[in-house]
């Protein structure tokens, strides 16, 4: 089992008062699997998100990611994990301003000591943007930052990915693109994902949904 959630919990302080994001949320997700996880705006997908990568903290349950308890691992076990099995796509892309496209493609797979320059430019290629490797992030488009995100989650091949609207900044085209790859590379490699999307046609194409709503998976 890639990802386990068991009974997980999330409220914030607003105000004064203690606002509730969700509670008793339990879910697995297994190698091979891909699974669409929708909300209204503010159900908390996100949150539940960071959490299951170990950004964010729960204020109760269990998270087993790739078989360890994240929980019981320092700031330094858990950024080492997600290094080490978890590709990550942001909304907010989190590109490196200081480095080319094709360094930034290729950094976390380096960090994780499994950079393949071949497999990098395919990806690339793949996504459109092998006209743009030595270009910065400042002189892309948003669409093209996005490509550049997904491409780098993807470079160290991680057995889980963990997708934050990995299409929401392209159009339509582009994006069932990426969903092609996406897929096709879960298929490949046997990764498990789990990706967060505000789009009934898009959560359609995966395995399983799981719908946030009132608090809790329905």
């Amino acid at each position: 089992m890639l990802l386990s959630v068991q009974g997980v919990a999330k409220a914030f302080a607003s105000g004064g008062a203690h606002v509730r994001v969700f509670s008793d949320v339990s879910f697995d997700l297994g190698a091979g699997e891909t699974v669409a996880l929708t909300g209204e705006s503010g159900s908390g997908k996100s949150t539940l998100l960071h959490i299951c990568a170990g950004l964010d903290a729960s204020d109760s349950g269990r998270i087993m990611l790739c078989e360890q308890d994240i929980a019981g691992l320092s700031d330094g076990d858990r950024a080492q994990l997600r290094r080490d099995k978890v590709g990550l796509v942001f909304q907010q892309f989190n590109l490196i301003p200081s480095l080319s496209v094709m360094a930034n493609l290729s950094f976390q797979a380096r960090l994780a000591g499994r950079e393949d320059q071949d497999w990098t430019r395919a990806l690339a290629d793949r996504l459109g943007l092998s006209a743009l490797l030595s270009r910065y992030p400042e002189q892309l488009s948003g669409g093209q930052q996005q490509r550049v995100a997904i491409g780098r989650a993807l470079a160290a091949r991680p057995p889980l990915l963990l997708a934050d609207e990995p299409t929401g900044n392209l159009d339509e085209t582009t994006g069932d693109g990426v969903m092609d790859l996406l897929q096709e590379l879960v298929a490949e490699t046997g990764a498990g994902l789990l990706m967060v999307t505000h789009s009934e046609r898009l959560a359609g194409r995966l395995q399983r949904r799981l719908h946030l709503s009132g608090g809790g998976l329905v």
